[in-house]
């Protein structure tokens, strides 16, 4: 069975998780086995694999990548992340890299060289999105895949398990499904998610030979839904993601590195809600680190958009303040439900009833039924029975 059928994932973005300094010169620091006083807790939560930002030496946030064969002096060292590996595997834990390979930093030694596989306009290498900082590779030089593959194939052999594509809407899907089907040469096994927003899902995931693609339609309908007050906007969502699903397994999440964490932008009990869609529909979920406490972080603006997403944890589970406890339990109980129910991952979806405040869907595989009811009113609730006998209920009876 794939990794893709089980996993639930504990996102973790390592610079903030851990402290290290973003802006300015830092000193080195094993900042990485700061993570390992939190294996037992993602366990405890339910998760079985870490899915990890930027590790790789950069400038700054780690999507500027300097050397995608070194560890970020900021976070440690090669023994650092070897260690970081073991006590995961100890734990059952899967460990998935952030790959970013569509660009680079523009400080990267490639960058200086004119005979590197860099995009260049008047000798300039090209910025990607405007970003200065950012140097687009060429994806059209065959040495852009020799390096894609050799970059990893040796984070592969350290024991990863796969590969999170940054950005992976904006290169070829001919050169993902080139680097991809050579890499499953030495690692069959391996798991490709590429980081799509929009777009045909499953074209191109079968042209990038890619086993998921992350979820934005479903994660804008589930958040937006319930802030809106509108659970048709939920309906076409649910919708679409089952056509999206008939043919490949979607990474869903309701927060990640990049967006305002859902606790900010619908409440401690609309999170409960996005949680038991996340939780009750195809797909291969994420969590990401905080949500399940209900962190709060809004998208800014400007270069530093993203901080307040990305903060630091404390040295261990106990230093967390005691108000998300209640939280992380709703969470170990609907991610408990979903590992008792595995063929979720591979499910279809069907909308039952809908209004604007509340929602009937079933999602059905392997002769199983789930129904799932959520109300906004009187009060958030969610209501799941599977095959006609509740399991589980929250908010008013």
């Amino acid at each position: 069975m794939s990794l893709v059928d089980h996993a639930i994932w504990w996102q973790v973005y390592p610079l903030g998780a851990t402290g290290a300094p973003l802006r300015g010169e830092a000193e080195p620091a094993a900042r990485l086995r700061r993570l390992e006083a939190w294996l037992d807790y993602a366990v405890e939560l339910g998760c079985s694999g870490l899915l990890l930002g930027p590790v790789f030496a950069s400038s700054s946030h780690g999507y500027d990548t300097l050397d995608h064969f070194r560890i970020d002096p900021r976070l440690g060292t090669d023994e650092d992340f070897d260690r970081l590996v073991a006590s995961a595997r100890d734990r059952g834990l899967a460990i998935m890299l952030d790959g970013v390979f569509n660009h680079v930093g523009v400080r990267h030694a490639m960058v200086s060289d004119p005979y590197s596989p860099m995009r260049r306009a008047d000798g300039h290498p090209v910025a990607w999105e405007g970003h200065g900082d950012l140097a687009l590779l060429n994806h059209d030089d065959p040495r852009t895949a020799d390096l894609v593959v050799e970059v990893m194939l040796h984070w592969l052999r350290r024991g990863i398990a796969g590969w999170r594509l940054d950005v992976a809407y904006a290169v070829p899907g001919w050169f993902w499904r080139t680097v991809t089907d050579r890499v499953r040469q030495e690692f069959p096994d391996a798991v490709f998610v590429g980081e799509v927003i929009h777009g045909d899902y499953a074209r191109i995931a079968d042209e990038g030979g890619l086993d998921s693609v992350t979820a934005y339609e479903l994660w804008k309908g589930t958040w937006s839904a319930i802030k809106e007050r509108n659970f048709w906007e939920l309906a076409w969502a649910l919708e679409r993601h089952d056509s999206f699903s008939e043919r490949h397994v979607l990474q869903t999440f309701v927060g990640n590195h990049d967006v305002s964490r859902i606790a900010s932008v619908v409440g401690e009990s609309g999170s409960v809600l996005a949680l038991a869609v996340l939780m009750t529909t195809p797909g291969m979920p994420s969590i990401y680190y905080g949500d399940e406490q209900g962190f709060r972080g809004e998208k800014g603006t400007g270069e530093w958009a993203d901080d307040p997403m990305r903060p630091q944890l404390p040295e261990n589970p106990e230093g967390l303040a005691t108000y998300g406890w209640w939280l992380y339990r709703v969470h170990q109980d609907l991610i408990g439900l979903r590992r008792r129910h595995p063929w979720l991952t591979r499910g279809r979806v069907r909308v039952v009833a809908k209004d604007l405040t509340y929602i009937t869907y079933e999602t059905s595989g392997d002769g199983h039924v789930m129904l799932v009811q959520l109300r906004l009113d009187p009060v958030p609730s969610v209501r799941i029975s599977v095959d006609g006998r509740e399991v589980y209920g929250w908010g008013a009876a």
